[in-house]
């Protein structure tokens, strides 16, 4: 008898034991699944390469969002333009179908928000410190709740960095020497008013067809920051770059808002966090890799010319005031931004 309950009690020791290790098992896969259900995934599209500004971002976001949010959430970037070009990204945001995508600023968004041509008005910034006080305060203020009437939450600014021309024809020393020139330029309206300004004929092409149409003589030329430049190999189908900066360019970091606002009030609060604090890591890492992508561009052969810029900025001084970009771009906002830089 006695030999029977000892078999019995070690028994329901072991069944205890096996127990328990169901449970921890049960625990260990739960860690990173809170819920039991799937983790919420968030597909974020850019068009550049693995060394692009856009792809950079949007590695660095998620990196911090692993640091500010320890539960059920999975980050997957697509990119290489492998969901599509800048405005078949930005519109799969809109429609939900891409939660998140890091574009252009004032590239494909001003379809929804004209106003953010403002970044597109040339000479309107004469250092990155300017530019970043304007993006982070004035722009996101005046410009964050349009976005939010148009279905996006717009998280914030990255960099791209100043624009610059580049050509396959001439030496650009000062503002003449654009006439007659074809230059690629973004999707917006405002883009055709600056070439017009200098005389030179503007071509809408898609950033991830830019290479090809260089390389085909499709257009002359193109304009992006050093950076773009690099990445991309423009060097290896253009032989001159103008470093006259007429712009500075941005990304922007734009979420489906439908999608954001259905979030848990923890995971919102982890990816403002993980935007806030991935915009100046990103803003450092493109800012140090400049001066050795431009010394590359150079050792590879292209005619690099620091041009007269005040030509450039005379030509284009009245832009924002003309009756075609006023339609496109309130002139208050950018007397604001040239007020407050």
């Amino acid at each position: 008898m006695k030999k029977n309950v000892s078999i019995a009690l070690m028994l329901v020791v072991i069944l205890g034991m096996l127990v328990g290790c169901g449970e921890k098992s049960t625990s260990d896969a739960e860690k990173g699944n809170k819920s039991g259900k799937a983790p919420v995934e968030i597909k974020i599209a850019t068009v550049g390469n693995e060394e692009h500004q856009s792809t950079i971002m949007a590695k660095l976001f998620e990196e911090e969002l692993e640091k500010v949010y320890d539960g059920d959430v999975k980050v997957s970037i697509y990119s290489n333009g492998s969901l599509g070009g800048e405005r078949e990204a930005a519109e799969g945001v809109k429609l939900g179908t891409i939660q998140m995508t890091v574009v252009t600023s004032d590239g494909a968004l001003p379809a929804w928000v004209p106003d953010i041509q403002v970044l597109s008005i040339p000479y309107l910034f004469e250092n990155k410190e300017q530019a970043f006080k304007i993006l982070d305060g004035v722009m996101s203020e005046q410009l964050n709740p349009k976005f939010e009437k148009q279905g996006f939450k717009h998280l914030g600014f990255g960099e791209l960095g100043f624009r610059h021309f580049t050509n396959n024809k001439k030496e650009i020393r000062s503002v003449k020497d654009m006439e007659g020139l074809s230059i690629r330029v973004q999707e917006a309206p405002i883009w055709f008013a600056l070439m017009k300004s200098l005389k030179a004929s503007a071509v809408p092409v898609s950033f991830n067809e830019l290479y090809t149409a260089l390389q085909q003589g499709m257009v002359d030329g193109q304009e992006n920051p050093i950076a773009s430049i690099a990445t991309s190999k423009f060097n290896e189908v253009q032989k001159y770059l103008t470093l006259d900066g007429h712009t500075y360019a941005a990304v922007s970091m734009v979420m489906n808002k439908s999608f954001y606002d259905g979030l848990s009030e923890e995971l919102k609060s982890a990816i403002d966090q993980a935007a806030k604090n991935s915009i100046p890591r990103q803003r450092k890492a493109i800012d140090d890799k400049e001066q050795a992508y431009l010394k590359q561009l150079e050792d590879s052969g292209m005619v690099i010319t620091d041009p007269d810029k005040k030509s450039f900025v005379e030509a284009t001084k009245d832009l924002y005031t003309k009756e075609e970009v006023k339609k496109l771009v309130d002139p208050d906002l950018v007397e604001l931004v040239m007020q407050n830089k």
